[in-house]
């Protein structure tokens, strides 16, 4: 007959009983107490810990912004604007809700229809061509219409990474900036010719110089910026915004950083490079005008002052002459030297009435900016305490030129 199997006991070795049946239930009071009293204790602790989950949660919703919209100009981008949008995210970490707004810049072919059929929430139409600046500044009013808090622009032919929009708002969401530039690889872009990455260099120095900033990609379409910065953006040149844009924004003592940024490869040439010559005239152009709009009195008054030293210094070398020799043949330098002083001095009163104006200007910008503040405010009376998180699902609205 089979014997059971003996149990031993590892320290002495020898044959114990085995255990049948459940474990002995505790009869004496006190150790039934002292284990309720460690079930209370890890109660007590599993709700704490789901406290402290809800309250960390709670915090987080209430450091996200209400919404994130991604504008997007557009002119006859119906072979490219398809490939863009798809990659466009739907969710970006910080806020409640994703948008994006298309600005339809007179198009003569399927942008629009595209634009609908990839899920666009907002296509802003311009009735002709008004130009890639005009454009910009339409979404941007129609962004602030939308309730955007924050705004992120990039190009319709898919030459920036959409995967770094997350990237390019993280400063705003941190409380670092109010307009962030996306700084592309330019040494490193394949498609960028030696002239043009030249180019761009220059240009983001002289940029650099005239609006006190750092930024070191000053011609990148791909940037966001805070509400009340595109409230307080005015462009006024018609070839492009991005210069403008960066110089305001110093000007109004802005806080403006870039963050490097991916590209993609080329799709299709520039619409705005369509020559070296017309590039750089058109952008020094636009510096110029900028220039003489926001610091009016060194544009008008330096000049005019370096042209009164040089007429001073010819009408001291007549005087030489004319004491040492007559003045005989020297009439030349007190012709020229009365021109130089005449266009110095109007110069620099130019320069003065400018500035006043320039005064004026900014004070005006300033009433506007406060007005729109104004009408967002009455806005929100109008509806509810706080602006509403669902919107419709498309709107589609006419910007007239």
């Amino acid at each position: 007959m089979q014997q059971p199997p003996e149990f031993f006991n590892l320290d002495s070795q020898s044959p114990v009983e085995p255990a049948m049946g459940p474990p002995p239930v505790p009869n004496q009071p006190a150790e039934i107490a002292d284990i309720e009293a460690r079930i209370d204790a890890a109660q007590r602790l599993v709700s704490q810990a789901d406290s402290r989950q809800n309250q960390v949660a709670d915090a987080s919703a209430e450091n996200c912004l209400d919404k994130l919209i991604i504008q997007i100009p557009c002119f006859n981008e119906a072979e490219t604007l398809g490939l863009t949008l798809d990659e466009l995210p739907k969710q970006v970490p910080g806020f409640r809700q994703v948008e994006w707004l298309i600005i339809d810049d007179g198009s003569s072919d399927w942008t629009a229809e595209v634009a609908r059929k990839y899920g666009a929430h907002h296509i802003v139409r311009l009735p002709k061509n008004q130009g890639l600046a005009r454009a910009f500044m339409a979404g941007l009013e129609e962004c602030v219409r939308q309730g955007a808090d924050v705004i992120v622009n990039t190009d319709a032919d898919n030459q920036y990474r959409a995967a770094d929009i997350e990237k390019l708002v993280q400063p705003i969401l941190e409380g670092q900036a109010e307009m962030v530039i996306g700084q592309r690889p330019i040494t490193k872009t394949p498609h960028f010719s030696p002239a043009k990455k030249l180019l761009q260099k220059i240009g983001s120095w002289v940029v650099r110089k005239v609006s006190n900033t750092d930024v070191a990609d000053a011609p990148s379409g791909f940037r966001a910026m805070t509400r009340h910065t595109a409230m307080r953006l005015n462009v006024f040149s018609e070839y492009t915004y991005t210069l403008e844009t960066i110089i305001q924004a110093g000007q109004k003592n802005m806080a403006v950083v870039s963050v490097p940024i991916r590209t993609n490869p080329d799709l299709r040439p520039s619409r705005l490079l369509k020559s070296i010559p017309s590039y750089v005239s058109r952008s020094a152009m636009t510096i110029v005008r900028i220039f003489a709009t926001y610091r009016p009195f060194h544009f008008f008054a330096v000049p005019g002052l370096a042209c009164c030293l040089a007429g001073a210094f010819l009408y001291m070398r007549f005087a030489y002459f004319l004491i040492t020799a007559g003045g005989v043949g020297h009439i030349q330098s007190l012709i020229l030297g009365s021109m130089l002083l005449g266009v110095g001095l109007a110069g620099i009163v130019v320069g003065f009435v400018a500035d006043l104006i320039s005064v004026n200007r900014k004070l005006l910008e300033k009433i506007d900016w406060r007005l729109s503040q104004l009408d967002e405010s009455l806005e929100q009376q109008r509806q509810t305490p706080s602006r509403p998180i669902s919107r419709p699902a498309e709107s589609s609205s006419e910007v007239l030129p």
